[in-house]
């Protein structure tokens, strides 16, 4: 099924890998040998087809720790890192965390009938899909988990530049979570942590079908992108992956785009 290694000591960390993109990711990282820890946020009557995925991920023969927790909430987030800290044998760390959070508002600025935006959906939105990466990156450092070469690789979209409808408090959760991703790249480089963001193209995924009109953005996705399809979850896993090799590790602070050339027109 792919590359194991019982051996190895790296794991990956994963906020939001239960479905999307972060579990197309803890699947790519464990094919290549990673033990994975993914906290996720889910109902009971979705875990049922979620372990199925996490069975998945099992069957490479690596070490697999699940929290479903609220990865917002800073107590909880403690004792998560105590846990971690904890759960890791003697001589593993961290090597690669991955940021795959969707939880935001989707509302329009403006509309005639319905309800929208209010300073509380952009405090929550930014608050998750943002500002929680900062929070777990200094909790994990802090704890002194990460590995000596480290890897944060978060997701951004074309949202970050581009205005659409009901997008807004999203769109401001991408651009400072692009920001914080620049200044971790600078400011922990001297630790050995390298920080990038990926933007991936417009992917089939429960997140964009939760977007108002996500038919629309799937068809002009696919009139625009030169390859003529959507990208899938495992074309941004299988980016997460290479920058996790030795190779990548100059790459740092910037945005990646994989997106088959969606964004040149």
């Amino acid at each position: 099924m792919g590359t194991t290694n019982n051996n190895n000591t790296f794991w990956a960390l994963i906020l939001g890998g239960s479905s999307g993109l972060g579990l197309a990711t803890a699947k790519k990282l464990a094919a290549h040998g990673y033990h994975v820890i993914i906290v996720h946020r889910d109902r009971r009557l979705e875990l049922e087809d979620i372990e199925a995925s996490f069975n998945m991920i099992r069957a490479y023969g690596n070490k697999l720790i699940t929290m479903n927790i609220d990865a917002f909430n800073a107590d909880k987030r403690t004792a998560a890192v105590m846990e971690i800290q904890n759960l890791l044998p003697q001589g593993h760390c961290i090597k690669v965390l991955v940021h795959s959070v969707a939880k935001g508002t989707l509302k329009p600025m403006y509309s005639e009938q319905g309800s929208t935006l209010v300073n509380a959906d952009f405090k929550i939105t930014l608050e998750a899909m943002a500002l929680s990466l900062y929070d777990w990156t200094k909790a994990l450092f802090a704890a002194d988990v990460f590995a000596a070469d480290t890897r944060i690789i978060s997701f951004t979209s074309e949202g970050n530049t581009r205005a659409l409808p009901n997008y807004g408090a999203v769109s401001v959760a991408k651009v400072a979570l692009e920001a914080l991703t620049r200044n971790i790249a600078l400011e922990f480089a001297p630790m050995g942590i390298k920080a990038n963001c990926l933007q991936a193209g417009v992917t089939l995924t429960k997140s964009l079908k939760m977007i108002p009109g996500y038919a629309s953005i799937k068809e002009h996705a696919l009139a625009r992108n030169p390859n003529k399809r959507l990208t899938t979850p495992e074309d941004v896993a299988n980016a997460v992956y290479m920058l996790t090799l030795d190779e990548a590790k100059w790459i740092t602070g910037t945005v990646i785009k994989v997106d088959g050339g969606e964004s040149l027109q």
